[in-house]
């Protein structure tokens, strides 16, 4: 395990209790009824945990931390999409022409786009909609179809990368981090990840992606299953990231560690999200403490993650885009949610007795 990691590990602690218990008597003497504002309520709480106050502050500079790789699985024809897609899509992001640039400035996010594995030279540097930065860890993933797709000190090098962006944005001033994810092909790793860490049958797990056909989705899901069986019995997450995994799914575990170490939010997007998640929930159960599931995908290894994670999704839109699209989408919510906790009147004080 490398310094960065294991120093990380050591920084994450549960969310403060006392402050989540203030937040929930807070909340029961709003002026409403108990209950009324529903999963608002329990994100009120989960915010004030995370942050360690009650009532939490309102999340003012959200930042997207969007990591792009490729895959070699692509070779085993499991989407229609060539791999050149990703690096075309990195200078869209730049550009600011893309879904999540649109989303980000609807919600006040800025957007850092990472090469963690691309399998193609892209520069660095500031657009209009995004920052991109070059942390190639490797160009692509191998072909997880017929061997393992890093190696582990490969898988160690781009969880630290996650580690890094996450303390880059945090120290920047972020104090709402949003994963993001481009990868062409990126929904078989994550599906076999999903698979491994949530003891789900592939078959279960395995979804259409960018919209495959079913003859495309069979193999598919017979490449996953294969990929499982690999890793039955294997209880190092790292080894099964190394082993099924992605480049952008370390990176975006990194970075759920990460903020958890910095007392940050990190809100989650799709199935990628949820893989990566799953990751950091084996290294640090604490970290899964400050997560909010921002989206429930239609990919359905995303609602198996969600259930292994404990979490419960804001939003239900039938999104799978990924980019941190339904993690944009969230950001009022959240933003909602400390404001209620903070800025409504208790029953007491419209009642003549003393705010809570």
């Amino acid at each position: 395990m490398t310094d960065v990691l294991a120093a990380t590990l050591a920084r994450i602690q549960p969310p403060d209790a006392q402050a989540a218990a203030d937040a929930q008597a807070r909340q029961a003497g709003l002026v409403k009824p108990a209950g009324a504002l529903g999963v608002l309520e329990e994100l009120s709480v989960r915010l004030a945990g995370i942050q360690r106050t009650c009532p939490p502050a309102v999340p003012v500079k959200p930042a997207v931390a969007l990591f792009a790789a490729d895959h070699g699985v692509l070779a085993q024809g499991v989407t229609p999409w060539p791999k050149d897609i990703t690096a075309v899509m990195v200078e869209v992001f730049r550009d600011g022409g893309a879904a999540i640039n649109a989303l980000s400035r609807a919600c006040g996010a800025d957007v850092v786009v990472v090469d963690i594995g691309i399998d193609g030279d892209v520069a660095e540097g500031t657009g209009e909609g995004a920052l991109v930065l070059g942390r190639k860890v490797r160009r692509g993933t191998a072909d997880l179809a017929k061997g393992p797709a890093m190696t582990r000190a490969e898988a160690l090098q781009a969880l630290a990368v996650g580690i890094e962006v996450a303390d880059r944005l945090v120290d920047e001033g972020a104090d709402l981090l949003l994963t993001g994810d481009m990868g062409i092909g990126n929904t078989t790793p994550s599906a076999a990840l999903v698979a491994a860490l949530t003891d789900t049958s592939a078959d279960v797990v395995t979804g259409r992606g960018t919209g495959i056909d079913d003859e495309t989705l069979a193999r598919k899901t017979a490449i996953v299953t294969a990929a499982v069986e690999r890793v039955s019995g294997v209880d190092d997450v790292v080894d099964v990231l190394a082993e099924v995994g992605g480049l952008e799914h370390a990176g975006l575990a990194g970075l759920v560690l990460g903020g958890a170490a910095r007392g940050v939010p990190v809100v989650l997007d799709g199935v990628i999200a949820g893989a990566a998640a799953l990751v950091a929930q084996r290294l640090a159960p604490a970290s899964v403490d400050h997560c909010i599931a921002g989206h429930r995908s239609v990919e359905p290894g995303h609602v198996a993650a969600l259930g292994a994670l404990g979490l419960r999704p804001l939003m239900d839109l039938d999104l799978r885009l990924g980019e941190g699209s339904g993690a944009a989408l969230a950001v009022p919510l959240v933003q909602a949610a400390a404001r209620v906790l903070g800025e409504m009147a208790t029953l007491a004080s419209v009642m003549g007795g003393q705010d809570a």
